[in-house]
C-alpha cells in the first residue's frame, strides 16, 4: 500500500536557505514519477527496497543509475527527471525539496550536482542519522519556520559531513558579497517594476561593472536571474493555488499578461494555461 505524509512550507521570507515541502512515501511496484521539471532542488534518501533514476546531464545525455537502500539521488531546478520503483521490491523514500541563495554551494561541498546526482554516506551508521534528520520534517510538520528553516541547515551540515565525495570550497571572494545582496534585492522586490539599472544602484555599482560581476557569480545576467526568479514563483502559484493567471501575472511583476505568457513559453515550452494543466496539485 502506498502512504506518504506531505507538508508545504508556508513561509516565503527565508531567502538563503528554505524547505518547500517534505515527506516520504512507500511506492507501489513500478511506481513512478515524472517526466517532470522542478523549480527547486529535490533531495531523495532511499530508507528501504529499490528503484531506477533516469537522470538528464547538462549536456542533455540521459544517465541510468540503479539504486537502493541507504543511497540518495538529487533532481535540480529545470532538470528533467524521471524515477520508477522496482517490480519485485520497490523503493521506500524520504524527501526533501528545497532552495536558497546557498543551496548550491551546500550541495557542492556534498559532491552533489547535476552530474553528480548520487549521494553516499561513509557508512550505514550515518546514513540513518542522515535518514532520522530527514524523517524529523514530516513528524514535525508544525513546527515553527524558524525552527524548520534550523533543521534544514542541520540536515545540510549532515550532508556535506557523511558524504562519501565530501569537497572544499573556496571562501567566496569579497565581490561577492555584493552579488549576494543584490540577489537577495531581486528576490525580495522581484514582482515591482525593476531594473538592472535599480540593482546597480541598490549595491552603489557601476552598471557594466556589476552586470560583469553577477554574471561571472551567478552564470547568468541579472536580467536573466529576475525573469527566472519572477517565473519560478508564478510556476510555483499556478501550480498550488486557483488564481487566474492574470492575477499571478501582475504578482510576479508582469502588468501585461501578454507579455508574460510570452516569456513564460520561452522558459518552460508551452503557454502558462496548458503547464497549469498538466501540473496544477495542490498536493504534490
Amino acid at each position: 500500500m502506498e502512504t506518504h505524509h506531505i507538508s508545504l512550507f508556508p513561509n516565503d521570507h527565508f531567502l538563503d536557505i528554505r524547505p518547500y515541502q517534505y515527506g516520504w512515501e512507500q511506492c507501489k511496484p513500478l511506481h513512478s514519477f515524472g517526466p517532470f521539471v522542478r523549480n527547486h532542488y529535490l533531495f531523495h534518501y532511499i530508507i528501504s527496497g529499490q528503484g531506477m533514476l533516469f537522470s538528464h546531464s547538462t549536456n542533455g545525455e540521459i544517465h541510468e543509475y540503479n539504486l537502493g537502500a541507504n543511497q540518495g539521488f538529487l533532481i535540480c531546478p529545470g532538470q528533467i527527471n524521471l524515477y520508477t520503483a522496482d517490480e519485485k521490491d520497490p523503493w521506500k523514500y524520504v524527501w526533501i525539496e528545497f532552495d536558497g541563495m546557498h543551496a548550491e554551494e551546500c550541495l557542492l561541498q556534498a559532491g552533489l550536482q547535476q552530474d553528480q546526482p548520487i549521494y553516499r554516506p561513509r557508512n550505514a551508521e550515518e546514513g540513518k542519522l542522515l535518514q532520522e534528520q530527514m524523517l524529523y520534517f514530516t513528524e514535525n510538520p508544525s513546527k515553527s519556520p524558524i525552527h524548520l528553516v534550523g533543521c534544514l541547515y542541520l540536515l545540510l551540515d549532515k550532508l556535506i559531513e557523511f558524504s562519501t565525495k565530501r569537497q572544499n570550497i573556496e571562501e567566496k571572494k569579497a565581490q561577492d558579497f555584493y552579488i549576494n545582496e543584490a540577489v537577495v534585492y531581486i528576490q525580495q522586490n522581484y514582482n515591482r517594476e525593476l531594473t538592472v539599472d535599480k540593482v546597480a544602484d541598490f549595491c552603489k555599482l557601476n552598471r557594466n561593472y556589476f552586470s560583469r560581476k553577477f554574471k561571472q557569480v551567478m552564470g547568468c545576467t541579472p536580467q536573466e536571474f529576475l525573469i527566472h526568479q519572477r517565473l519560478t514563483n508564478a510556476a510555483e502559484l499556478m501550480r498550488l493555488t486557483d488564481l487566474p493567471i492574470k492575477a499571478i501575472a501582475a504578482q510576479c511583476g508582469y502588468q501585461n499578461q501578454f507579455h508574460f505568457s510570452q516569456a513564460f513559453k520561452k522558459s518552460y515550452g508551452m503557454p502558462p494555461q496548458e503547464w497549469r494543466k498538466q501540473n496544477h496539485t495542490k498536493n504534490d
